[in-house]
C-alpha cells in the first residue's frame, strides 16, 4: 500500500479522534488545520512508523507534538487561552430533546473547565486515558512514561478532579 493511501485511510479512521483529542488540548474548538498538520507530518514520517503501536497511538503522539509546538508559538497557556467548547461539538447525536442537550453541554464545559485546571500532566492523561479511553499502555507510548507512571498520575488527577468538584460545590452552596 502507497504512504498516501495510508494516511488517506487513517484520515478517514481517525481524524475524528485527532480532532477531539486537540480540542481538549489545546481548548480550541477550531483546530481544523492542526489535524492537517498531523496528517502531514504522518505523511511525511511515515517510514518512521514501525508498527509496535497502533496507528491511532502514533498519530495522538503526533497530535500531542503539534499543539505543543503550536502553543509555544503563540506562548500561552491553555488555562489562560482556553475558549469555552463549540456546543455543535457535542450535539450530536439528534435525539436528544433540547433540555438533554443544554445538560450535555454543561456537563461538557464542567469537565473540559475542570480538566484545564489541572497540572499539565495530569491534563495529559487524563485526556487520555479518560476522555480518548486509551490503555494504560497506549497512554504511556504517547507520553513517553512508563505505565506506571500513568496510572499513578491518572489516579492523582482523577483524585485532583474530585477534590475540585467537591471545592466547587461547597462554593456553591
Amino acid at each position: 500500500m502507497t504512504a498516501k493511501k495510508t494516511i488517506s485511510e487513517w484520515f478517514y479512521q481517525y481524524s475524528d479522534d485527532v480532532y477531539n483529542f486537540l480540542v481538549y488540548y489545546t481548548g480550541k474548538t477550531d483546530v481544523e488545520d492542526l489535524v492537517q498538520d498531523v496528517f502531514i507530518k504522518a505523511g511525511k514520517g511515515l517510514h518512521s512508523y514501525q508498527g509496535r503501536s497502533t496507528p491511532k497511538t502514533w498519530l495522538f503522539s503526533i497530535a500531542r507534538n503539534v499543539a505543543i509546538d503550536e502553543g509555544r508559538k503563540k506562548k500561552n497557556k491553555l488555562s489562560q487561552s482556553a475558549t469555552p467548547f463549540d456546543e455543535s461539538i457535542w450535539n450530536q447525536q439528534s435525539d436528544a430533546n433540547p433540555e438533554q442537550l443544554l445538560l450535555r453541554k454543561e456537563e461538557y464545559q464542567g469537565l473540559y473547565a475542570a480538566i484545564s485546571k489541572q497540572k499539565k500532566k495530569f491534563r495529559d492523561v487524563l485526556i487520555l486515558r479518560g476522555i480518548q479511553d486509551l490503555s494504560v499502555k497506549e497512554t504511556a507510548e504517547i507520553l513517553g512514561w512508563n505505565e506506571t507512571k500513568v496510572r499513578t498520575n491518572y489516579h492523582r488527577a482523577i483524585k485532583a478532579l474530585r477534590t475540585e468538584e467537591i471545592g466547587r460545590q461547597s462554593d456553591e452552596q
